[in-house]
């Protein structure tokens, strides 16, 4: 599995909603000077009434009465009042998400773009809000809202007219039943496994929403978001502005972007802390592919994120990443028009402004504060644990090879200020065999990246091997490295085949599959600060 976690993948034609492949659309073009605080959408006078999903009956700058904060403000409140709850997999922490009606439900297993979406989406139905995504098919503006799904010229590709086609259980008694739509629990996302096993064995996410939508129509429709829409499209200044560290709250979205087109990470932000009188702690929140529930990223590891190239750093301002809001619909000049809510001017950067979003890196990290040396200490190591169990999971992720080596560097500073210890004395305390089974692989130009279906079968055959190799090593009375688990010169993997036949497992190896789409026949080994093995 590749760094993250979401495709941009080639603009969709116009094909059948039903139809399972990848349909994701592209994002608008640079935007140049169009990047300010009105872009306009649909026409607010245009015919909805078959296809609308929800009725605007409130604007996101109006303010509750009691607490005078605006509709914006109180979706980062939502976010940030979901309760930390253990996952599913018996490992991660994750989230509880509350429901209008009170309904309280383990977050859904999404990919990471997935996860803002579902959010925003969520609220922006369950309040009356108007919303609009944008993105492009061809040559032709695709919009997503509480309208349906459009092109200016009328329905997009058969999409279904939701008024009339589903039906609205909005205001229902619930103490009496929960309404459910037979047909709407057998959906899927597409692009990937769609299992939600946090509900109960053979669930999907179609199952998710029945649960959490009284509105059916929204149900359907964040289906089809979340199958069109991904993590480019976020990075979309049509959909979403860069904004100012200082300003950062629950609700915004962190972005990760080493490419111009492809995949990206997506992180959403779900608590900030003020730390003294000038330095913040911050929380994140993200998916994965495979897709994951959203998992728990505080402290030393929010900052990473905060603080990396990937996030608009030094050479990477122009790809789109970097902490970003989502822009707000309101009807201006005739015009459903994407913009931002009043007084949010300040915190905006254009994105043709490379410096000021190169710069924020740098800001992140001297505003994020650091917590004491032996809670980072706690911290790297549980990140270093986290890492490798996902690799027993999915053994080909490069994602969680590079994470387990970001925290390694950190642990190294760490060790050093708190007991002096030297970069080989970490490795020799904390470095384990499968650290260097699988070491980090260069994302952009390894197969074994793209390939999400691995299995802990496969991780149990792979590191079967590597200590039987190890054993006989140690019989000899030599050290040899281990054999790094990535495809051999010919773009197979036939070391690990061999050996899973040998011991009466070949059933449990799966064959490559480039999930991606990535269209690469080779691995290059990535960056390490570890010692070399046998030094050790």
């Amino acid at each position: 599995m590749r760094r993250a976690c979401l495709l941009l993948l080639i603009a969709a034609s116009c094909v059948s909603p039903e139809d399972d492949s990848d349909l994701q659309l592209s994002p608008v073009p640079p935007p140049g000077k169009e990047d300010g605080q009105y872009h306009a959408g649909l026409p607010t006078s245009l015919d909805s009434s078959r296809t609308d999903v929800w009725k605007v009956t409130a604007q996101w700058e109006d303010k509750d009465p009691q607490t005078g904060k605006t509709w914006d403000e109180r979706f980062g409140e939502w976010v940030h009042s979901f309760e930390w709850t253990p996952g599913v997999d018996g490992w991660s922490t994750t989230f509880k998400l509350v429901t209008p009606e009170g309904k309280v439900l383990p977050a859904p297993q999404l990919e990471c773009a997935e996860t803002a979406l579902f959010l925003r989406i969520a609220f922006a139905s369950w309040h009356g809000l108007p919303l609009q995504f944008e993105a492009v098919d061809g040559n032709q503006r695709v919009y997503f809202g509480h309208f349906g799904i459009r092109t200016a010229s009328g329905n997009y590709a058969g999409m279904p007219e939701f008024a009339v086609r589903y039906r609205d259980y909005t205001g229902t008694d619930t103490t009496k039943g929960w309404p459910h739509d037979e047909t709407l629990r057998k959906k899927i996302i597409h692009g990937g496994e769609d299992t939600q096993p946090e509900l109960a064995d053979g669930a999907t996410f179609g199952t998710y929403a029945d649960e959490v939508f009284l509105n059916k129509r929204t149900a359907y429709f964040t289906l089809l978001a979340l199958d069109y829409l991904g993590s480019a499209n976020l990075a979309d200044s049509a959909n979403t502005y860069n904004l100012q560290p200082d300003a950062v709250r629950p609700g915004d979205i962190l972005l990760e972007r080493w490419q111009a087109n492809g995949i990206g990470h997506t992180l959403v932000v779900k608590d900030v802390t003020p730390v003294g009188t000038s330095s913040l702690d911050v929380t994140l929140v993200s998916g994965s592919m495979p897709r994951r529930q959203g998992v728990k990223a505080s402290g030393a590891a929010s900052k990473q994120y905060f603080t990396g190239d990937y996030t608009g750093g030094p050479g990477y301002g122009k790809l789109g990443g970097g902490l970003k809001r989502f822009r707000v619909a309101k009807a201006r000049n005739g015009y459903w028009t994407n913009t931002w809510m009043e007084g949010d001017e300040a915190h905006w950067i254009n994105s043709t402004d490379i410096m000021a979003i190169e710069a924020r890196p740098a800001r992140f990290e001297k505003l994020l504060g650091e917590v004491p040396l032996d809670q980072q200490k706690a911290e790297l190591i549980a990140q270093i644990g986290d890492a490798r169990h996902h690799l027993s999971m999915y053994p080909a992720s490069c994602a969680a090879r590079e994470q387990r080596e970001n925290a390694f560097r950190a642990l190294y500073d760490v060790e050093y200020r708190l007991e002096q210890k030297s970069q080989t004395q970490v490795d020799a305390d904390q470095r384990k065999l499968e650290d260097y089974v699988f070491a980090p692989l260069d994302y952009s130009h390894s197969m074994t990246c793209c390939w999400d279906s691995s299995t802990s079968a496969m991780y149990d055959i792979i590191m079967m091997e590597a200590q039987a190799d190890k054993a006989a090593a140690d019989a000899a009375k030599v050290c040899t490295a281990p054999v790094v688990f990535e495809a051999d010169a010919n773009g197979t993997y036939k070391r690990w085949v061999d050996y899973a036949a040998s011991i009466n497992r070949a059933a449990d190896w799966r064959a490559y599959k480039d999930d991606e789409a990535c269209n690469l026949h080779a691995d290059t080994l990535g960056s390490t600060a570890a010692a070399p093995y046998c030094s050790m």
